[in-house]
C-alpha cells in the first residue's frame, strides 16, 4: 500500500510512514495510492459476516499485504471488540449507535485500531513517540482510552478550555500515566493549528518522534469505514436506498463513508448536518469555500470553522463542484433548533434520547426526506452517548439520565491540566521541555 499527498500526487510513502508522520510535509493530508472495490461475493454476503469479518476484509484489500493476515486480525479483534447496533426509529428512519466503546463516542473505533496499528509498527523501536491530538469534544477521549498505558508511546491532547462538556474533559485530564491534556485557551481551530504548526516545525521533528492521532491520520480514517458496512448489514433488504447522514465538524467521518462507496457499499445519498459551523453546507450551496473562525454551539464536538478532511473530500472528487455536491448534501441547524429535535425525537419514539450531535443529523435527514419524496432507509451516525453532554441533555427534556458507570466514575476524579495560551513558541518550548 502507497499513500500520497493531497497537495503531491507525485511522492508516495507508506503505510507505516503515513501513520508515524500524521501529516506530510507539504501540509497537506495522506490518501491511498489506490481504494480497491470489495468482491461482489463479499458485499453480497454481508449480512452473515461479523463486524471483525468486515474490517479485516477491508483492511486486507486496502493494505495489499503490508500486514500478515493473522497479525491483522489480531489488531482489528482487538481494537473492534464492542458493537454498533442500528436502532429503529420509524420505517425511514434508524440511528447508528456509535457510543459502545470505551469513551462512549464513536472515535473509539478510530483510536483504537489506530493504537493497535501503531503498537505494531512500533515494535522494537527504542526511541518514544509522542502523539499530539487537538479535540473538540470526543477524540480526546477515545485517543486517551485507547493509547493508555501503551509501552513506549506517550500522548498530549490539546482541548479548548471552557468549550467541552464537564465529564469530556474529565476524559481527557483524569487518566495520567502516559497521557497530558493541555488546556488551551482558545477554539478548537486554535488547537488543530498549534498541532499542524508542531508537524511542520523541522527543529521540532528533528529532535522529537511526533505523529497525530487527529482525522488527519489515515489510521483514524479506515476502521471508521468499517462501520457504514456494519450499519448497511443491518438493514432491512427491501430495495429501497440507503441514505447516511452524518453529523459532521472535521468531516473526517463523513470522508470514511466516501471510501466505503469507493469500496462497493450501495449508497444512494449522503448528508452533511451541521451546526452553525456551515463551511461545507455553504460550499455546496454556493460552490465558494470560505473559513472562518468557529462558534460554539450545543454541539461542541462539531465546533469547527476550518474542517481538515475537506481536502481529502476534495481530492476524492477531483477538485469539481458538481462531482462534489452530487454525493453529499449538507444542512446546517441553531441550537433552538437542534433542542426542539431532541425534546421531539423524546416524544415521538418511545423516549430515545439522542444527543445534540445526533439531534442535529436527525434534523438534515428530516429536511432530506422532506424534499426528496421517495421511499428510503435513511440512518443517523449517533456519535456520542447522551450522558456525555449531561447537563444539557437533563435541561433540554426535563428528567434524569441515567449516565454509564464508565463514565459516572469520572466525575469526583481530579482534573490535572497544563493551560497554555494559543503562541506556537510557548507549546514548542513546553513539548521541548517535557520530550
Amino acid at each position: 500500500m502507497r499513500l500520497y499527498s493531497t497537495k503531491s500526487k507525485e511522492n508516495f510513502v507508506s503505510l507505516e510512514e503515513a501513520v508515524f508522520k500524521g501529516l506530510p510535509d507539504d501540509n497537506g493530508l495522506y490518501m491511498p495510492e489506490a481504494i480497491p472495490q470489495l468482491p461482489d461475493a463479499f458485499l453480497k454476503s454481508l449480512k452473515g459476516q461479523s463486524f471483525q469479518d468486515i474490517g479485516f476484509e477491508i483492511c486486507r484489500h486496502l493494505f495489499q499485504g503490508v500486514i500478515p493476515d493473522s497479525d491483522l486480525r489480531s489488531i482489528i479483534g482487538n481494537a473492534i471488540n464492542f458493537p454498533a447496533p442500528i436502532v429503529r426509529l420509524d420505517d425511514e428512519t434508524y440511528v447508528l449507535e456509535l457510543f459502545h466503546g470505551p469513551s462512549l463516542a464513536f472515535k473509539d473505533f478510530g483510536a483504537r485500531f489506530m493504537a493497535q496499528l501503531m503498537s505494531y509498527f512500533n515494535r522494537g523501536n527504542g526511541r518514544e513517540l509522542v502523539i499530539l491530538v487537538a479535540t473538540s469534544g470526543d477524540t480526546g477521549g477515545a485517543v486517551a482510552a485507547g493509547f493508555y498505558k501503551t509501552p513506549g508511546i506517550k500522548v498530549v491532547v490539546l482541548y479548548p478550555s471552557d468549550k467541552v462538556s464537564h465529564l469530556q474533559e474529565k476524559q481527557l485530564t483524569t487518566l495520567g500515566e502516559n497521557i497530558t491534556a493541555i488546556e488551551v485557551d482558545g477554539t478548537f481551530d486554535d488547537c488543530q493549528a498549534l498541532v499542524k504548526q508542531a508537524f511542520l516545525d523541522r527543529d521540532l521533528t528533528m529532535n522529537i518522534r511526533l505523529s497525530s492521532a487527529n482525522s488527519i491520520n489515515i489510521a483514524r480514517l479506515i476502521p471508521q469505514s468499517f462501520y457504514y458496512f456494519e450499519a448497511y448489514k443491518q438493514l432491512p433488504d427491501d430495495g429501497r436506498p440507503v441514505v447516511f447522514c452524518v453529523p459532521s465538524g472535521n468531516f473526517g467521518n463523513l470522508t470514511a463513508g466516501l471510501f466505503a462507496k469507493k469500496m462497493g457499499l450501495p449508497v444512494h445519498q449522503f448528508i452533511a448536518a451541521t451546526n452553525s459551523n456551515d463551511i461545507v453546507p455553504a460550499y455546496l450551496n454556493t460552490g465558494e469555500y470560505r473559513p472562518r473562525p468557529s462558534v460554539p454551539t450545543l454541539s461542541n464536538a462539531m465546533d469547527v470553522g476550518n474542517p481538515s478532511n475537506f481536502a481529502r473530500m476534495f481530492d476524492l472528487f477531483g477538485s469539481t463542484w458538481n462531482n462534489f455536491r452530487q454525493d453529499i448534501k449538507g444542512y446546517a441547524f441553531s441550537d433552538a433548533q437542534t433542542e426542539a429535535a431532541m425534546r421531539q425525537v423524546f416524544s415521538e419514539h418511545n423516549g430515545y434520547v439522542i444527543d445534540p450531535h445526533g439531534a442535529v443529523g436527525i434534523l438534515a435527514l428530516r429536511a432530506y426526506q422532506t424534499a426528496a419524496k421517495e421511499p428510503m432507509k435513511g440512518v443517523v451516525l449517533e456519535t456520542a452517548h447522551p450522558a456525555k453532554f449531561l447537563p444539557d441533555v437533563e435541561r433540554i427534556l426535563g428528567r434524569r439520565i441515567v449516565v454509564p458507570e464508565r463514565l459516572a466514575v469520572l466525575a469526583e476524579r481530579e482534573k490535572h491540566a497544563v493551560r497554555l495560551g494559543t503562541d506556537f513558541g510557548t507549546f514548542k518550548e513546553w513539548l521541548v521541555a517535557n520530550f
